[in-house]
């Protein structure tokens, strides 16, 4: 797959900061300052797309919906400054393959694009993927599923404590049982996993 990340974000000064970020780490990139601009150009079926979340006309979710109607695969990494869990499950259900909280941290978003250009495309290995996200969870315990249900639901841990009539305290170490068991990295890997899984 070509490396090209396709950025999509309405801010100069941090398109200007990711094409040197993403050129010191030998990674092509393109240029967008809204979600309209990249969907008239469309260069479909290269790359990546990281795109920003909230923007003037066209969302980043709103981006993601419509590439989704015109049957695009390419991964897609959300951005933004104002991270919450039910924005995250939001993007994740729309089908964006990893959500990058601002200020982001360097590498990890680095990484994350390098995972999003390796990825098998999602029309050729969405069975393989559902496989695998089911079996990185086979080992969770009933109370974990209810308290990932949860968390996919995009609740608080005192609306998963009060719900399952625990404290907030034993929600927090079932959600870092939930990390560990799965092997995600992040919140957004959870969802992603539990996601694919069908949860």
């Amino acid at each position: 797959m070509s490396d090209l990340v396709h950025v999509i974000d309405d801010d100069d000064g941090l398109r200007d900061a990711l094409a040197f970020l993403l050129d010191v780490n030998g990674l092509k990139a393109c240029f967008y300052a809204s979600a309209g601009d990249f969907l008239e150009a469309l260069p479909v079926g290269e790359g990546c797309i990281l795109t920003d979340i909230r923007m003037p006309g066209l969302t980043g979710l709103e981006l993601v919906s419509e590439l989704g109607r015109r049957g695009s695969v390419t991964p897609v990494i959300v951005m933004t400054g104002h991270g919450d869990v039910p924005l995250a499950v939001e993007a994740m259900k729309a089908g964006v393959v990893d959500f990058i909280e601002k200020p982001f941290d360097d590498e990890r978003l680095i990484g994350s694009i390098r995972d999003a250009l390796s990825a098998p495309r999602a029309a050729e290995g969405s069975d393989a993927l559902r496989k695998s996200a089911e079996g990185r969870l086979a080992q969770l315990s009933p109370r974990e599923r209810d308290v990932l249900a949860g968390v996919v639901g995009g609740k608080l841990n005192k609306q998963i404590a009060f719900e399952l009539e625990i404290s907030p305290r034993t929600v927090e170490i079932y959600r870092a049982n939930l990390m560990t068991k799965s092997g995600a990295r992040n919140v957004a890997e959870l969802m992603r996993i539990a996601l694919a899984a069908g949860l």
